[in-house]
């Protein structure tokens, strides 16, 4: 007969929005064992799985600390209260929690004020991008998937039973009947209980134990600062002449969301264990990615498992198309699921798909080690430049109706490249070679169709770097140090290494810009390259690595999502955390298009 061998949840603590998926092992009735569901639709020799999940209400109400949201709260901020600023961002576990989060939380005192001062409406303006219910958990923009939880927790309609039983001041709501179940902002500070028991198919009665799980208590999401969108000086790309004429924009996002192969428990430990589970990250990367609203998302790290299960159904409820390119597997040699690549998404409403360019640098490394490496040393060559890093290179055309172009009438084109260039920080050679092969593929491209370019990405390249210098120089000096490291002599001569390609870095226009409002803008930069002072930032390593690249003969930053500092990281001593859910952090810009230019 079916038996329940074993239940267990992989996370304890259940957060708002994140769907809780028991594990369920099972003994069939041949004796082997099994994790397959047996729903009532398909019993089983005469028997089925029934689950229900509970939520025990308590005559005391709980709230959460804002700031460890796995603590309960014992103090409360009355600025927040009197400002109106949602309740769950008032609350703290101790003195020293508040006292710590200080410099932080008086921003929300400042920000409500400014607000107020500027449009009286300072909860839209505040938390519009990260809105809240009033338990701080769920994000208006997830309308369509995690705030609907009590209409799809396995029934069509939330009818149970009122009360399931009462002992000692505390009631039990039934609130899902299938085996997963997604908490919503009124489970915040309740336990919850899963049921799992093997129901007879023909009496619907259960048959033997009865299999329970309690969790902790709901907590909420946790919620970030919001970054807003900064608006820069567009007029730093115009020439004398002002032949450059605006009409519409629209907004490109750049992002390595970490991939779930690669955030082990032993790499980030300083990361909450229920934080870096992927049920979690998954949900407040959505959260994070559609609140920005962008036209155009670019997504490195993505499984390619992830990309057909999660990010393309989601996001398509959001109205985006996406397209994928997996990383080769030649060095890898794990479950092909967890391979990540590359994502590229646009919304339907704005672009339409014209063309996809993948470039794989495996076959271009064994074309150039068939072409210049001597047969003794083409395997040594092809075990240092094969990396199974990929491109995805995307021609998008702007739909009628909603051009941010200037020739109304003409077809209206985009070139997207989107790449993750993971080489290990040894291999300068390597990294460079592979930037070079990209745009040179990028230049042929250009010179088939006069045509605005992206490039964005994580390039594993630091601000100064040879490969950085590469894009944003068009060149790299013979003196550069990095060309030193070139044991293949596959970057020689170094007059090669130049582009055409008008490239300029999107969030360098930070340094271009005047005015008192943006010194604090400019603090974030650093000072030499004028990239951001970081967009990666672990226990190892703070820096930049990603960018977001432009063709200035054609395009212009109208605005760029504001860069993170140490204060808008909290405490946080490094990434990901409960509020971000990635060890990088995103880039977001806005552009307008322009007449085309002469090439560089």
């Amino acid at each position: 007969m079916l038996s329940v061998v074993r239940v267990h949840l992989p996370s304890e603590i259940p957060i708002v929005g994140c769907e809780l998926t028991p594990y369920v092992l099972l003994r069939r009735p041949d004796k082997t064992v099994s994790t397959d569901d047996v729903p009532e639709t398909a019993p089983l020799d005469g028997h089925f799985l029934r689950y229900k999940w509970y939520r025990v209400q308590s005559d005391k109400k709980v709230a959460v600390c804002s700031i460890h949201p796995s603590e309960q709260a014992t103090l409360q901020c009355l600025g927040c209260v009197k400002a109106k600023i949602p309740l769950s961002k008032s609350y703290h576990c101790t003195t020293k929690c508040f006292s710590d989060a200080w410099q932080h939380h008086r921003v929300l005192h400042d920000r409500a004020a400014s607000a107020l001062n500027e449009n009286g409406n300072e909860e839209e303006e505040l938390f519009g991008r990260f809105n809240s219910t009033g338990s701080g958990a769920i994000n208006s923009s997830l309308s369509a998937s995690a705030s609907s939880a009590s209409l799809t927790n396995g029934t069509a309609t939330p009818l149970y039973p009122a009360a399931i039983t009462q002992r000692s001041g505390e009631t039990w709501f039934e609130v899902g009947r299938s085996k997963t179940y997604t908490p919503t902002a009124d489970d915040v500070g309740h336990v919850l209980k899963f049921e799992c028991v093997v129901v007879d198919a023909e009496t619907k009665l259960p048959v033997g134990h009865v299999n329970t799980i309690l969790t902790s208590r709901v907590i909420p999401s946790p919620s970030p600062i919001p970054r807003r969108t900064i608006p820069v000086d567009g007029m730093a790309h115009l020439d004398v002449d002002g032949r450059m004429t605006s009409s519409g924009t629209f907004t490109v996002l750049s992002y390595n969301i970490l991939s779930e192969a690669y955030a082990s428990n032993d790499l980030y430990n300083y990361c909450p264990s229920w934080a870096l589970s992927w049920p979690y990250r998954r949900q407040n990367l959505l959260r994070e990615i559609v609140g920005y609203r962008p036209d155009i998302i670019c997504l490195q790290e993505v499984q390619s498992d992830h990309f057909d299960e999660f990010f393309s159904p989601e996001l398509d409820k959001h109205g985006y198309y996406g397209l994928y390119k997996r990383k080769t597997n030649e060095v890898y040699s794990g479950n092909t699921n967890t391979i990540d690549g590359c994502a590229t998404f646009f919304r339907r409403d704005r672009f339409s798909h014209v063309k996809k360019y993948e470039v794989e640098f495996n076959k271009a490394a064994q074309s150039l080690t068939e072409a210049t490496i001597p047969t003794t040393q083409k395997k040594t060559a092809l075990n240092r430049l094969v990396k199974d890093n990929v491109a995805l290179i995307v021609v998008l055309e702007a739909k009628v109706n909603s051009q941010p172009f200037d020739n109304p009438g003409k077809r209206q084109l985009l070139c997207v490249a989107n790449t993750h260039v993971n080489v290990p920080q040894d291999l300068k050679d390597v990294k460079l070679w592979q930037v070079h092969t990209l745009l040179k593929g990028l230049e042929k491209i250009a010179a088939s169709a006069d045509i605005p370019m992206l490039v964005c990405g994580d390039f594993n390249s630091v601000p100064g770097s040879a490969p950085h210098a590469l894009l944003a120089m068009g060149k790299v000096d013979p003196s550069h140090p990095d060309l030193a490291v070139d044991p293949l002599n596959i970057l020689r001569p170094h007059s090669k290494l130049v582009h055409q390609l008008p490239l300029v870095s999107a969030y360098s226009s930070f340094a271009r810009t005047v005015g008192l409002g943006y010194e604090q803008h400019k603090r974030r930069l650093d000072g030499g390259s004028n990239e951001p002072l970081f967009t990666n930032v672990t226990r190892d390593f703070i820096g930049t690595l990603d960018y977001i690249f432009y063709t200035a003969d054609s395009l212009v930053v109208e605005s760029l999502l504001e860069l993170l500092d140490e204060e808008s990281l909290r405490k946080d001593t490094a990434l990901p955390s409960p509020e971000w859910s990635s060890d990088h952090i995103a880039l977001l810009a806005e552009f307008r298009c322009c007449k085309n230019k002469s090439r560089r």
